[in-house]
């Protein structure tokens, strides 16, 4: 895997797949793009290896990583990407015998499973988020498949130990306070679907939906940026800096990894939480109800406070500017 990113650094180079900085960006150099290829092809490396299990889900996975791979080129039509992704939830889906559920509950979890696709790639927006992130959830799968009795041995342990090496290899390029290269949307959109697997995998086999906490850091700040965003009427389709990470990094000017850790950090401590609060017979659907509101509560008022401290900033930028002009 390591030599195939270096291949791919240097086809890249070639080719000119690159990521320039607009006014919407985060960064401010021109980055190579998609070096989070590297992703599905763990996954593909760990399917030909270790006895071509699952292929639906494989199949799924190339290609929704193909279609993302080629919008990271030629920036597709989203009527396209939709196509597509809707088709290789449905590989996931079969793969993971979804469609013996009752109807409600399929439509939902392609709801469910398109939003977190999105969310996922809407919050890849900075150095080393995408890498902290994944490396908590891969990490959280593997502690519960060696600590449940009843998912010991799986076969996922080996697709989510070179899905940490793939990252970890990533990280070395992206980790920096100048990335060398972006994992793009062939790297968030691979992940968020790996993810988006072993989380029903998870769910369909313990049967308790609480798990779904372990990706609400993400679900949360996506959420409520999209419903502000509507409230705005803006078109939540296209590019912004409204989330409250990009508050935090383009605003407030707080170092890029500081805010992917302080991500990272927080989804960990929900995560022990969770696994606690389950462990312990404490977790029902009033409690998982009330927890993940006691998340959004507190994440809306974080963000109000962080709205008015920025909007603090640039009034005085403002009256500052207003008072060299009138001299």
């Amino acid at each position: 895997m390591l030599l195939g990113i270096f291949v791919y650094l240097r086809l890249a180079t070639r080719f000119n797949i690159i990521d320039k900085p607009n006014q919407r960006s985060s960064h401010d150099a021109i980055t190579i793009r998609g070096g989070g290829i590297i992703f599905p092809f763990a996954a593909v490396l760990w399917y030909i290896l270790f006895g071509f299990h699952y292929p639906y889900m494989i199949a799924g996975l190339v290609s929704i990583a193909a279609i993302s791979f080629l919008d990271d080129l030629y920036c597709l039509s989203s009527k396209i990407r939709t196509i597509v992704h809707f088709f290789a939830l449905s590989l996931l889906f079969w793969q993971a015998g979804l469609f013996q559920l009752p109807f409600w509950s399929i439509i939902l979890v392609y709801v469910l499973s398109f939003g977190w696709i999105n969310a996922f790639n809407f919050m890849d927006g900075i150095n080393g988020i995408t890498s902290f992130y994944s490396l908590v959830a891969l990490s959280t799968f593997i502690f519960l498949y060696l600590t449940l009795p009843d998912l010991e041995g799986v076969i996922e342990l080996q697709l989510i130990t070179l899905l940490i090496l793939s990252v970890l290899i990533f990280s070395f390029f992206n980790v920096r306070n100048h990335a060398k290269i972006f994992a793009g949307d062939v790297g968030s959109v691979s992940m968020s679907f790996l993810l988006a697997w072993l989380m029903i995998d998870l769910i369909l086999k313990t049967g308790k939906i609480e798990y779904i906490l372990f990706f609400s850091v993400y679900a949360i700040d996506s959420v409520f940026t999209i419903l502000n965003r509507i409230r705005k009427c803006e078109n939540i389709f296209k590019a912004h800096r409204s989330h409250l990470y990009q508050y935090l990094s383009n605003e407030l000017k707080l170092p890029h990894l500081l805010v992917s850790f302080m991500y990272a950090v927080v989804q960990i401590a929900i995560n022990t939480l969770t696994i606690w609060l389950i462990r312990k017979g404490m977790m029902n659907m009033l409690v998982f109800v009330c927890f993940f509101l006691l998340l959004s509560l507190i994440y809306l008022i974080l963000k109000y406070y962080i709205q008015k401290r920025i909007d603090r900033v640039k009034s005085k930028i403002e009256n500052i500017l207003a008072n060299r002009l009138i001299k």
